[in-house]
């Protein structure tokens, strides 16, 4: 189905991702979504993550699923970034709580719905409405 109708990555959210590879930053996924790979492949976007951190591997390696930190931990892992240099950027309201308790440098939460003051009261640093905002 993917692949017949398509998905199309947020024109904010596809600047900030030039832009930080363009700046060398080492960038992951994280979703509870098995089907992470296809979506990302879809949406034209697959190839500005080194790691994609999904439900399977989640479950392979005996990782705690959002809103435990443990996913994103792992992901900063496999970058070979500490946890307290990295940034979580999440619309849902479990990530941005894993996010708040993995000890990462910054949290930004994006909100698509979840709602400004539920973002901040999860634990984000940051909220945005799109990702375009972050970009210079």
């Amino acid at each position: 189905m993917l692949r017949r109708e398509g998905v199309e990555a947020y024109p904010g959210s596809r600047r900030l991702l030039d832009q930080l590879r363009e700046q060398g930053m080492p960038m992951a996924i994280v979703s509870s979504s098995k089907n992470a790979p296809d979506v990302l492949e879809a949406a034209g976007v697959s190839e500005y993550f080194s790691f994609v951190m999904h439900g399977g591997i989640a479950v392979e390696r005996g990782l705690q699923g959002k809103p435990a930190p443990d996913t994103f931990q792992e992901a900063a892992r496999e970058l070979g970034v500490p946890d307290a240099e990295c940034v979580v950027f999440e619309d849902a309201i479990n990530g941005v709580i894993a996010g708040a308790a993995g000890g990462f440098a910054l949290v930004i939460g994006v909100d698509r719905g979840a709602g400004h003051e539920a973002l901040t009261q999860a634990g984000a640093d940051v909220v945005v409405s799109d990702l375009a905002e972050l970009v210079r």
